[in-house]
């Protein structure tokens, strides 16, 4: 439970590489000479990248052996690199650095992005997309499993989730004054799913992923039941017999 795991993260592309397709969309740049894709995971994100600028130098950065190796699978042709995105130092002559859902798991992932954007020369950009989901049932139910359950004096130690993220005043103003343009906003999808275990099968490959890793194997099996029971009974079937799973995230793009 240490690495990621591609084909989990990749049963579902489609919607994961969904936002990251809407972030380089408000991208305003035309022919950057190198970008960086933070956190590329599987290189889904990193594609988009390369589809969009033929001509420019594209990197990968990740910290999961296992993305990695499906990333250079993929585009075979670019550059990946295994780093922790909290101590790596970008080249100066970057013009995008381009993070589709990575900086959420940094604890103090505003002081970096503050970091980053002091690194770029003028003109260059910082792409940020991060989900804003904690108060979804699907990770209430995880607190809620994990506080009852025979495992709940070892999650009671210590939080496993991530921290909720600042406001979007909070990032306003402490980038506002690195930036000469700085956009934020904010989307809710609602991605259909075929039911509720699809919900269990999109968090085993993200947001569940701390949670497991805390439990012994035979005990998961048994959080995974428990778990799935919960979503099944807070996900109503719609009129075509899927769920709606409802996913917000936010979004940055600061121009230096």
């Amino acid at each position: 439970m240490k690495d990621w795991s591609a084909g989990q993260y990749l049963k579902f592309e489609d919607e994961r590489t969904r936002p990251a397709r809407d972030l380089l969309a408000q991208v305003p740049l035309a022919r950057p000479q190198r970008v960086a894709d933070l956190g590329c995971g599987p290189g889904n994100s990193t594609a988009l990248l390369v589809e969009r600028f033929p001509d420019t130098e594209v990197i990968g950065l990740d910290s999961s052996p296992d993305m990695l190796r499906k990333a250079r699978e993929r585009l075979p042709e670019c550059s990946f690199i295994e780093a922790d995105v909290t101590t790596w130092t970008p080249d100066p002559r970057t013009d995008l650095l381009f993070a589709n859902a990575v900086f959420q798991w940094v604890p103090d992932h505003l002081a970096l992005l503050c970091r980053f954007l002091e690194t770029l020369p003028q003109g260059a950009a910082l792409a940020v997309q991060m989900p804003d989901n904690l108060r979804e049932p699907y990770h209430r139910l995880m607190r809620e499993v994990a506080s009852e359950g025979p495992w709940a004096a070892r999650f009671a130690t210590a939080s496993v989730e991530r921290k909720q993220l600042p406001d979007a005043g909070a990032y306003y103003d402490r980038l506002v004054p690195l930036t000469r343009k700085l956009d934020i906003w904010s989307t809710v999808y609602q991605h259909p799913l075929d039911d509720a275990a699809a919900i269990v099968e999109w968090v085993k490959g993200t947001g569940l992923r701390p949670y497991l890793a805390r439990l012994e194997p035979a005990e998961r099996q048994t959080f995974l039941a428990a778990y799935s029971k919960r979503i099944a009974q807070a996900y109503t079937r719609r009129q075509d017999g899927k769920v709606l799973l409802r996913y917000p995230r936010l979004f940055i793009v600061a121009v230096r």
